[in-house]
């Protein structure tokens, strides 16, 4: 199956740099977080392993918030 490019009518001079939140740094690596999930939670024989997709820092490897799913956000508590 072909992956499908998706087109944007977007010029790149009308975006926002993203920069990492610790360093300042402008280039981010894929990575996964792994949460863990109890047996009893999820009613299995075993506990389960959730990945979680995130992009960290490729200079410090900070993760900024907002490249955390919103439940993990600690949104300014």
């Amino acid at each position: 199956m072909e992956q499908e490019k998706i087109k944007l009518n977007i010029s790149l001079d009308k975006t926002v740099e993203i920069t990492c939140d610790e360093c300042g740094h402008n280039v981010f690596q894929e990575g996964l977080m792994l949460r863990k999930a109890s047996k009893f939670l999820t009613g299995t024989a075993q506990d389960a392993l959730i990945p979680l997709p995130v992009f960290s820092c490729s200079k410090c490897g900070h993760v900024n918030e907002a490249f955390l799913p919103e439940p993990l956000q600690n949104k300014g508590e």
